[in-house]
């Protein structure tokens, strides 16, 4: 198994400085190589506490000259708030700065606030991330875009640096909402799963995915990458402590950032089923929420957290994991030893699984 880790630059309350964040959050990332993690991954959200990693892309770059074999991804570029161009240029720099090193990941966006900030309507999202997604897939394949839409229209135009590896088999996207499964799958992309719903409707949205993608590509499309909030102690009542009043409090900032208890979601074109998310949100309670989006995470002692990673890949076929090891406030030295536990007990055993596919051929047997 690949095994990542994501830096998402959180700072709830304003508990510190920006900068602190910052410093401490690159210091966490500097860590990743050295400890033997495969990948750094970096979110996109704008204007709020809840991550304030603006550019993941310029962040990846910085990470790229400090690094010499991670893989570095988005999880995600928004591309509904970018000039597609742009965004394919700065993925052609990046790519030759880490010497191809970059996995593409990208999303539509959520967050009322980010979209208000940026001046877009909303309702136009999935619109944008379709047209955006085609153009710049196509120019980093071909260094060419031109692209004729109702949102993107971009006269032939060469991209320079010209990109010079596919990026086929290193691109995914998130999707939520069930009715972004069967888009995922005809752009030919892999999906990036980021738990926050139940697994049963996971697995019934990547079976459909998988076959939308053998009509649309004619071939198996690649395993999904899993992400999770991760704590890791060798007390089960501390690490039980502990994932309560972080992994808690994480959804806490989730809820605020997204404005889960408002009821512009339901009427939103194309966010209707967050609309839904909201509505059994509040049916769950501030209690039960807790306890529902804990249930999805990786937190415990290292053996739990090893059967709870691996469960997760058997139930989706997943053979990539990046764990975020540090948010919600905590404090950086927890931090920093939340990550070293995980790197040194987990992470290793971890490496060892076949692939998802292979075990499950393996049980089958």
């Amino acid at each position: 198994m690949h095994v990542g880790m994501a830096a998402i630059f959180q700072n709830p309350d304003r508990h510190t400085s920006d900068r602190e964040v910052y410093q401490q959050d690159l210091r966490l990332a500097d860590m990743a190589e050295p400890l033997g993690f495969e990948s750094i991954w970096a979110v996109e959200h704008h204007f709020t506490d809840y991550t304030m990693c603006p550019d993941p892309l310029q962040f990846l770059t910085f990470m790229a000259g400090r690094t010499k074999t991670v893989q570095l991804g988005s999880m995600v570029v928004v591309l509904p708030w970018h000039d597609p161009l742009r965004v394919a240029e700065q993925i052609a720099v990046l790519d030759h700065l880490s010497d191809g090193r970059f996995i593409f990941g990208m999303g539509r966006g959520a967050g009322k606030v980010e979209f208000d900030g940026f001046r877009q309507d909303m309702g136009d999202s999935r619109e944008r991330f379709v047209e955006s997604a085609e153009a710049i897939l196509t120019a980093l394949e071909t260094g060419v875009m031109e692209y004729s839409g109702r949102h993107v229209n971009q006269p032939r135009i060469e991209i320079r640096p010209k990109p010079f590896k596919t990026f086929k088999g290193r691109t995914y996207a998130a999707a939520v909402s069930p009715e972004s499964v069967p888009i995922m799958s005809k752009l030919g992309i892999g999906l990036l799963v980021i738990p926050q719903k139940p697994w049963d409707e996971v697995k019934k949205e990547l079976e459909a995915y998988r076959a939308g993608y053998r009509q649309h590509i004619g071939a198996e499309p690649p395993p999904p990458v899993a992400a999770g909030w991760t704590f890791i102690d060798e007390s089960a009542d501390r690490a039980h402590e502990m994932a309560r009043k972080y992994i808690g409090g994480y959804w806490k900032t989730v809820l605020e950032h997204y404005q889960f208890a408002g009821e512009h979601l339901k009427t939103m074109k194309g966010y209707e089923y967050y609309g839904k998310m909201s509505d059994k949100i509040r049916q769950y309670g501030d209690e039960g929420a807790i306890d529902f989006f804990m249930n999805l995470q990786v937190w415990g002692t290292p053996q739990m957290v090893y059967e709870k990673i691996l469960r997760v890949s058997d139930q989706i076929g997943s053979d990539t994991f990046s764990g975020v090891f540090s948010y919600a406030g905590m404090p950086w030295a927890e931090a920093e030893r939340n990550m070293t536990l995980f790197a040194k007990t987990v992470l290793p055993e971890l490496k060892k699984l076949p692939k998802a596919a292979d075990r499950q051929k393996q049980a089958a047997a």
